[in-house]
Parts: structure tokens; C-alpha cells; sequence
């Protein structure tokens, strides 16, 4: 895949999926900028594409902050002279019953995963109706699609990113934008480790792992996010669910 003279801005970019998405595009020609809250992280990333020849910008960003997450966009833009691919990756997963939860743990994830997810959309899209042209793409989950026991807040956030992918791919559309949900299965990243009781989610995870065998890794979701915004103009790869191939739901 040939990304030369594309400027793709990722969120979530210090590790996981943003990262590998980062270093993907970067290799392919891409110009990136990254977001995320860790600066040191974030400097760590940008510097190592740089050392292989690429171009990075990072840009230290709490997204779920409306101010920062639309400087953010700005930034990628002015900095990077356009921007063509808008990645809306960044996101939490917090773990738990609906009853006795911590509800602030609720207002972090609907701060970030949508939230902080409108924030930089609303602010990429004039810049990319100006150009005539670009992508915005929403990293949302299986858990979009289908609902769990212990995730009902998450699948929540998720559920509403996968809806608004298709509304605004159908408002965008004669704009010369076009518009991707990702939907991964069960990808090897820091989500578990965000949560609260901690040990008990590592657990189940690791019972999940040996049912299913071989799970995804952050570089098979990046392979998918490039795939769909290297596509001819005149296509939209609308959705992506991509899972390991021993996932059963």
C-alpha cells in the first residue's frame, strides 16, 4: 500500500492500535500526526518513525477535553499542510457489573469513546469538505455488535460508535468523504490492564485466549485501517469486523 502524500492524524497513538497504525502508515509514506495523553510515550513513537525515515508529529492530547482534541486537528492540519485520514482510535474499557459500579469509570469511557471521538470528527470535517476529500475512521469493537455480560457500559459506547459511523457515512457521502468503522475481535493490547479489578479481567482474558488459540495483534487492525483508506476514491470500505479466526462470537 502506497501512502506517499497522504497525512493521516491518529488518536490513541502510544500504543496498541495507534501505534501500530502509526508506524504502518509511516512506513507506507504517510505523514502522521499522534495524539494521546502520555507525552513521553508519544515523543518515544514520532521519534522511532523518524529514525526510519518518516514523519511524525506528536501532539500530547487528553481527546475527552473538547479544546484539546479540536487543537489537536488543527495542529495535525497546519502542521502537516492537509489532512486526509482522520483514525479515531483512542478509547477505554472498563470492565463490571452495572450494579455497585464506580459511575465515574462510566464517564471516562463515554468521554473518550465518544465523546472525544465527535470532538475531533466535528473538527476534521470542514477542513475536509474544504479539501474535497478525506477519510474519517472509527475504531469501534465486536462489541458494537454484540452485547455481554459484564460490558454493558462499553458495549454502549461501542454500539454508538458503529451507528454513527453509518449515519455520518451516509451525511458525508457528497462531500467526498467517506467513512470506516473497524470492528476487532479480540486484539492483544493495555485495554484489560485499565481496569479497576484488574486481576479478575487478566483472568477471564486468559481463559478467552486458550479457547480461542491465536488472537489478533494491533498490526492486523492497522493492515485493516490501511486497507480501507487506500482504496480508489470512488470506494468506501463502510465496515470492517475483523476477529481471530477461533473467536465464536
Amino acid at each position: 500500500m502506497d501512502l506517499s502524500g497522504r497525512t493521516i492524524a491518529i488518536t490513541g497513538a502510544t500504543s496498541g492500535i495507534g501505534e501500530a497504525t502509526a508506524v504502518m502508515a509511516a512506513r507506507a509514506g504517510a505523514a502522521v500526526a499522534l495524539a494521546g495523553r502520555r507525552a513521553d510515550r508519544l515523543e518515544e513513537v514520532a521519534a522511532r518513525i523518524e529514525e526510519e525515515g518518516g514523519r511524525a508529529l506528536a501532539v500530547p492530547t487528553d481527546i475527552a477535553v473538547d479544546d484539546e482534541a479540536r487543537a489537536f486537528v488543527q495542529q495535525a492540519y497546519e502542521h502537516l499542510g492537509r489532512l486526509d485520514v482522520l483514525v479515531n482510535n483512542a478509547g477505554v474499557m472498563l470492565l463490571g457489573p452495572v450494579m455497585g459500579a464506580d459511575t465515574s469509570e462510566w464517564r471516562r469511557m463515554i468521554e473518550v469513546n465518544c465523546l472525544g471521538l465527535l470532538w475531533c470528527t466535528h473538527a476534521a470535517l470542514p477542513v475536509m469538505a474544504e479539501q474535497g476529500t478525506g477519510h474519517i475512521v472509527n475504531v469501534s469493537s465486536v462489541a458494537g455488535r454484540r452485547a455481554t455480560l459484564g460490558a454493558a457500559v462499553y458495549n454502549l459506547t461501542k454500539f454508538g460508535v458503529t451507528a454513527f459511523s453509518e449515519a455520518l457515512r451516509q451525511e458525508a457521502l457528497f462531500s467526498g468523504i467517506r467513512v470506516t468503522a473497524i470492528e476487532p475481535g479480540f486484539v492483544e493490547t493495555e485495554l484489560q490492564g485499565h481496569n479497576a479489578h484488574k486481576d479478575v479481567v487478566m483472568q477471564a482474558t486468559d481463559k478467552m485466549k486458550e479457547k480461542i488459540g491465536q488472537i489478533l495483534t494491533a498490526d492486523d487492525i492497522a493492515s485493516s485501517i490501511l486497507y480501507a483508506v487506500s482504496q480508489p476514491d470512488h470506494v468506501n470500505v463502510s465496515e470492517v469486523l475483523i476477529v481471530p479466526r477461533g473467536q465464536p462470537g
